[in-house]
């Protein structure tokens, strides 16, 4: 699977300064960690939400999917994982020894994932700042991804990869 963290806008909390803050809109914020199924591109993982300034996607891996892996199992992300790099996880900076067509399939497969994030902010209630009681965000993401994993499903899938699915990615 591809995995990555997801950032959403909230209105600002009190009295937590920059525990909330992400770097991605400079503002207060929610991280959801995100796992894509590199061959089907269905969403496979979700883990969160985690206010964005005390948790890095790092740190979100580290709390609970690490732990998930079996012994030689790894799974592809980008260069914010690279702290576990090569042991849990493939990222470009650690990936040397790979082919020209290595490298673009897995940045294929990063980029489908990036389009999965995106889909979430279809939705007015995520592509803006979040107005309601935070302690509700979690369901209400878990709504638009279930939403999402539909259309997925139903007609709207991810654009393929399987162009060069036959490459091993040892």
């Amino acid at each position: 699977m591809t995995v990555d963290g997801t950032d959403f806008r909230i209105e600002q909390q009190t009295g937590q300064g920059k525990s909330w803050y992400s770097h991605k809109f400079h503002g207060p914020g929610l991280r959801y960690e995100v796992g894509v199924s590199i061959l089907d591109g269905n969403i496979v993982w979700l883990n969160g939400p985690f206010p964005c300034g005390d948790w890095p996607d790092i740190t979100i891996f580290r709390l609970s999917l690490m732990k998930f892996l079996d012994y030689g199992e790894r799974v592809e992300a980008d260069d914010g994982y690279i702290g576990e790099a090569p042991k849990f996880i493939k990222c470009p900076k650690k990936d040397t020894i790979v082919s020209g067509a290595q490298k673009k399939l897995k940045s294929r497969i990063r980029s489908r994932h990036e389009t999965v994030n995106q889909r979430f902010k279809q939705f007015a209630i995520l592509r803006d700042v979040f107005r309601h009681d935070i302690s509700i965000h979690g369901d209400v993401f878990r709504a638009c991804m279930t939403l999402v994993q539909l259309q997925l499903e139903d007609g709207e899938p991810l654009f393929h990869t399987n162009d060069y699915i036959d490459i091993n990615f040892e």
